[in-house]
């Protein structure tokens, strides 16, 4: 039953996340968006990642995060290995697939590109500066996926639909992913909450560096301080 719940609960909050991307981007401007290229080479190296593990029985040990195994490359292989059989990895590249090319319309794929990067290498830092997780995992099943990455950029989504729209509802909608992110976290030790709530604070931060670039009267201009 614990199982089930686990898996429920983090399936709402990826529905909540990609509703919030729809919200955010608008659901009847779809067909008109451009390829979004970022997404579709994340979704490559993912559907890379599983055919190799299907043409070599050793794509796991020599690509996972194993803590125990050196290489400074895992961290990034690791996330397009998938160990949750074929409907975890089908859950897994689907979610990548959607999240990824709404990120894109909201952020642009360079950006979506560097948040995607921030949720494989942030999340455990900012658990051993938080004092949470006891350090990295030892769980043979957190060294292979991209669901964790998946969750950080999705959750930026929530953060965009939070500052564009007015609506209660919406409102709603975003601030839930994060408050479900931390409920899942606390009862479930679910790390797909927090790293959750980790990608809406890193999305805040986006957002306002993004504004403060563009917006040319956010710093004061050579000549107005001269004056």
């Amino acid at each position: 039953m614990g199982g089930l719940l686990f898996n429920v609960t983090t399936a709402a909050l990826m529905v909540m996340m990609i509703n919030s991307g729809l919200g955010a981007v608008g659901r009847e401007s779809l067909r008109g968006r451009p390829v979004p290229w970022a997404a579709v080479g994340l979704t490559v190296l993912a559907v890379a990642g599983v055919v190799l593990q299907l043409c070599w029985s050793g794509a796991m040990a020599a690509l996972d995060d194993d803590p125990a195994k050196s290489g400074w490359w895992r961290v990034f292989t690791s996330v397009f290995m998938q160990n949750g059989g074929v409907a975890g990895a089908l859950w897994n590249i689907a979610t990548l697939a959607f999240v990824g090319a709404l990120a894109q319309w909201l952020w642009g794929g360079t950006l979506t590109a560097l948040l995607f990067v921030a949720g494989i290498l942030l999340p455990e830092h900012i658990d051993a500066l938080l004092g949470l997780g006891g350090g990295p995992s030892t769980d043979p099943r957190n060294f292979a996926g991209s669901s964790g990455a998946t969750y950080f950029l999705g959750a930026t989504l929530a953060l965009a639909l939070l500052m564009r729209t007015r609506e209660r509802k919406q409102q709603a909608l975003a601030v839930g992913v994060p408050v479900l992110g931390l409920l899942m976290w606390f009862a479930q030790d679910n790390g797909h909450g927090m790293v959750a709530v980790y990608g809406f604070a890193l999305g805040a931060l986006a957002w306002v560096a993004r504004r403060f670039l563009r917006n040319p009267d956010a710093e004061p201009s050579t000549r107005t301080r001269s004056a």
